[in-house]
């Protein structure tokens, strides 16, 4: 089902939760509305399954308008932070328990409910009580019981961050599995980056309530229209460098000579090079990451991070010269504002 936000906002009291929000988000795509904390993007997903009416604005699932529809009408299906499973029901109940509202007869529901759970792989723990379950086994049988209804909807509002590091990883493999097997749209609030390049279709990037870019995850990536989308992106982050005459001129950016720009550069896009016009730097110091390698450069008087492989037997103190990769290295000028480099 598509889904489309026309000039939504939301505002509690004096604060402008959500500000003039206007998107499209295709049929059967996993979206993840990303951005920091407070920046509305939970308000967004409550406006959507109706828990919470827009202060002004549209919302349309496919081509009828939602807008005023209450919860129980708008056929979705939600996975929350706190995965809610009743302690006194078994897993196989806790998956059927939404057709049990709807008045489905116990066999029915029971034989959905199985099916369900093979799908999100806790076909044998069907007989467990919720407190005999990990957190990822959990959590999958809360997205066992989101989707027995058959949504077609399913919001997803911070569903990993109760999970450790090894469970996060392997749970978001399992979402984007469920949600490719199922085809249901799918939207995944985090403000995990990591968490949403990897899982997603697309990224809608959120900041105050603002919508700021969307796109496939590697378009905000290599392509960010500000510097909050470059700075939000990226681990480790990247680099802000303030412009000298000095980076100008070993730059070759002499569009930005006037005028308030500073450069912002990726880790990975800096390389070692034997080039007579690379750049000079020394290493500061090195933080060791498998077959890469963390070095710190002192970069015109800056000190900036760089990835580079492990291979070249850098050492610490030692004087290296780097060029930059096609992609990840931007221009911004004092608002932030991606500027074109026409030289490049």
């Amino acid at each position: 089902m598509k889904i489309t936000l026309k000039n939504i906002s939301k505002h509690f009291g004096n604060t402008k939760a959500v500000d003039n929000f206007n998107c499209q988000m295709n049929d059967g795509h996993l979206i993840c509305l990303l951005g920091p904390s407070g920046c509305g993007k939970s308000t967004i997903l409550n406006m959507l399954c109706g828990i919470i009416k827009p202060t002004s604005g549209q919302i349309f699932f496919d081509d009828e308008d939602v807008t005023n529809l209450p919860p129980d009408m708008r056929n979705i299906g939600m996975v929350f932070q706190n995965y809610a499973l009743y302690p006194h029901l078994t897993v196989l109940e806790n998956i059927s328990f939404p057709l049990e509202i709807k008045k489905v007869p116990k066999k029915e529901r029971h034989e959905k409910a199985k099916e369900i759970a093979k799908l999100v792989k806790v076909d044998s723990l069907l007989n467990r009580f919720p407190a005999e379950l990990s957190g990822g086994q959990q959590q999958r049988v809360a997205i066992a019981r989101a989707l027995i209804k058959n949504p077609k909807i399913l919001l997803m509002d911070e569903p990993l961050s109760n999970l450790d590091a090894r469970l996060r990883l392997e749970m978001r493999e399992e979402i984007r599995r469920i949600q490719k097997e199922t085809g249901v749209t799918t939207i995944f609030v985090t403000h995990d980056q990591e968490e949403a390049m990897s899982i997603s279709d697309s990224i809608i990037l959120m900041k105050d309530g603002l919508l700021i870019q969307e796109g496939l995850s590697q378009d905000l990536y290599n392509k960010p229209n500000c510097s909050f989308v470059a700075e939000f992106l990226g681990n480790p982050p990247v680099n802000k460098i303030q412009k000298s005459d000095e980076l100008l001129k070993d730059l070759q950016l002499n569009d930005f000579a006037s005028g308030d720009f500073y450069v912002e550069i990726r880790p990975e896009c800096f390389k070692i090079s034997e080039n007579q016009k690379a750049i000079k730097c020394k290493i500061n110091r090195i933080s060791k990451m498998g077959k890469e390698e963390l070095v710190y450069l002192d970069f015109y008087g800056q000190e900036v991070c760089a990835i580079l492989q492990s291979d070249d037997d850098l050492e610490e103190g030692q004087q290296i010269s780097v060029e930059f990769k096609q992609k990840g290295f931007f221009v911004f000028n004092k608002d932030g504002i991606f500027q074109e480099i026409k030289n490049a």
